[in-house]
């Protein structure tokens, strides 16, 4: 007997669909935040990482493309991408990259810097991509965007690169937000107690 298939079987869907509107359109970007807000609402509200496990639409994705279209090495993990100094000192580069790309923003919104529009994978390496007109959008808008979009494209291409070489879900073993959310797990796991 097959199982039936639920809503929440399709996320992946909806991480492609994101990743193909922002190319689309850079503005789509936005709707990135959803994929941060409702993970750590999620874990403080009900003190588990059921999106992780159930709705995050990259991990669908990864899982889609490493185990049914057989895409994936299936490797073991090298043990030091397990510890909590890689996973929590990930973490920490990943915020400091998004406080870099909010302060940016902030920057372009007190007219001290101008509108970039460029987006980077991996922090680095430039696209060389010509966006839709912008001119309806304040610029720090759609500076918050291309600085968010850049994040998710390369947060992405990260996981891509570790299911290609090791198991299909390997990626949410360091994802910054499943590390942020099992801390919130833990932090109210042990008020609780008290």
């Amino acid at each position: 007997m097959k199982n039936k298939k639920k809503f929440s079987d399709y996320m992946w869907i909806l991480s492609s669909l994101y990743l193909a509107l922002g190319i689309f359109n850079i503005l789509f970007a936005w709707l990135g935040l959803i994929c941060f807000i409702v993970p750590l609402l999620i874990s403080s509200i009900k003190g588990n990482k059921v999106y992780c496990n159930k709705y995050c639409g990259r991990g669908q994705l990864l899982d889609l493309l490493g185990n049914r279209l057989k895409l994936s090495r299936n490797k073991p993990m090298p043990k030091f991408l397990k510890t909590n100094y890689f996973r929590y000192g990930f973490l920490i580069f990943f915020l400091v990259m998004f406080m870099n790309m909010v302060f940016n923003t902030y920057l372009v919104f007190q007219g001290k810097n101008a509108l970039k529009e460029v987006l980077t994978i991996l922090w680095t390496f430039k696209l060389p991509w010509n966006f839709s007109e912008l001119s309806y959008a304040s610029p720090f808008i759609s500076q918050f965007a291309f600085g968010f979009f850049s994040l998710m494209v390369t947060s992405t291409l990260l996981g891509i690169i570790t299911m290609f070489l090791y198991k299909p879900r390997s990626w949410c073993v360091y994802c910054p937000m499943g590390t942020m959310t099992q801390g919130i797990c833990i932090i109210k796991e042990g008020s609780n107690k008290h």
